[in-house]
This record gives C-alpha cells, sequence and structure tokens, in this order.
C-alpha cells in the first residue's frame, strides 16, 4: 500500500483548496488567542470538511460536546438552515461567552442552546427527557477521557443513519508511538480501537487535522 507523505508543501497546498473562512471567522480565532493564549479550536481544513458534509447530510438537529470560544459551533450553525438547531454543551461560562458574543455577531444565536455544565450529566438529561433517537448529527471535541462515555450517550440520541464526528484522534500522532503513554493517549487508542471493530457502526478514521473519526450510525 502506498500512502502521501504530508510534509509542509503538500499540507500548505491542501490548505490553500480547504480554507474557506471569512473575515468574522478570523476574527475569532484571533480573539480566541488572544483571550484565553490557547488553539483549542478545529481547523479551516476541518471547518471546511464540515460545511461540505453539513451539506450532504442537512441535518436538522445536531449535538456539539465541547464549545470552547464557539469557532465549530459557528461554523455548523452557518451552514445549516434557519429551522435547525443546535444544542451545544460546555463547562465553562468563561470561554463561551466569547461564543455567544460571535453567535450573536453572525445573526445565529436563534440556532443554538447553550447547555452549560458537566456535559455526561447534560446528556443523561438529554436521554432522560425523550431526545433519544432524535439527533441527526453529533460532535465530539471535549476532555478526551471522557470520550468513550461521550460517545455512547451520543450513540443513543442519535438517529439510525445519524453521523458522529469525534476530534483529536490522533492526537498529534501520539497514538501511533507505543513508547508515549498518558491517559488521554491511552483513552484515544482504546476508544480508536472499539469503533473500529464495533459493530454498532461503520467508521472511518480521516486524517484532517488533528484525526477525525467520522462514524455513521447503523
Amino acid at each position: 500500500m502506498k500512502y502521501l507523505k504530508f510534509d509542509d508543501q503538500l499540507n500548505q497546498y491542501i490548505s490553500k483548496h480547504n480554507n474557506q473562512d471569512d473575515e468574522l471567522l478570523h476574527e475569532l480565532r484571533e480573539v480566541t488567542y488572544q483571550k484565553t493564549g490557547r488553539s483549542m479550536m478545529i481547523s479551516p481544513d476541518q471547518a471546511q470538511f464540515f460545511r461540505t458534509l453539513l451539506a450532504l447530510i442537512k441535518p436538522k438537529k445536531i449535538l456539539e460536546i465541547g464549545v470552547f470560544t464557539g469557532y465549530s459551533s459557528t461554523v455548523m450553525a452557518r451552514s445549516v438552515p434557519d429551522d435547525t438547531r443546535i444544542v451545544a454543551c460546555d463547562i465553562s461560562e468563561e470561554w463561551t461567552a466569547i461564543a455567544k458574543e460571535f453567535w450573536i455577531k453572525a445573526s445565529i444565536d436563534h440556532k443554538i442552546s447553550l447547555r452549560l455544565g458537566n456535559a455526561n450529566q447534560t446528556l443523561s438529561d438529554l436521554i432522560d427527557s425523550g431526545n433519544v433517537s432524535s439527533f441527526d448529527m453529533a460532535f465530539i471535541d471535549a476532555d478526551k477521557i471522557s470520550y468513550d462515555s461521550y460517545f455512547e450517550k451520543a450513540y443513543q440520541l442519535l438517529k439510525p443513519g445519524g453521523t458522529i464526528i469525534i476530534d483529536n484522534v490522533l492526537w498529534k500522532g501520539t497514538v501511533a508511538k507505543p513508547e508515549r503513554i498518558d491517559d488521554d493517549i491511552t483513552a484515544l487508542r482504546q476508544l480508536n480501537d472499539k469503533l473500529a471493530a464495533d459493530p454498532r457502526v461503520q467508521s472511518t478514521l480521516l486524517p484532517i487535522g488533528d484525526g477525525m473519526l467520522m462514524i455513521a450510525k447503523l
């Protein structure tokens, strides 16, 4: 088997053809860097992947686990019709305040319901309140140790045929290096192994950004 080698030149070429961020999204990324000192956002090429995916599956109800400053939710909300709703889960009032500011600026705040608190509890509450098999899509991008729990609950909330996207599953390539061991890497390896063999789903590991699992609920 032959595989492409993603050197800097090829990565720049791919990024050039995948980056469709506009001024508002550039501003959101800059504000995030300035105010948080962190880069915990999907990359612009991942954002373009979402735009294409959303155009294909046309979801009416989306679940997001991990909001941070709202870059991914802004990309998604701007890519779906006005009657689509996003339930966005996060634990930080401070960082999601930036998200809310940009949702309003982008005139998409009416599409997004922010649920602050422990995401596992929020998902359990959604399950208990009659939302099983009601979501068309879920995006998981939060604490890695909880990924398996988030997946299992998102799976319950997803309709058959629905799509789950999980971010950071390559963790800067460390999942493929046996000598690298910590709680995050171990959790990601276990999840990747589990979903590759899970008969309930069809999954593909994509080398986009920091690695994404694209999962279809059978």
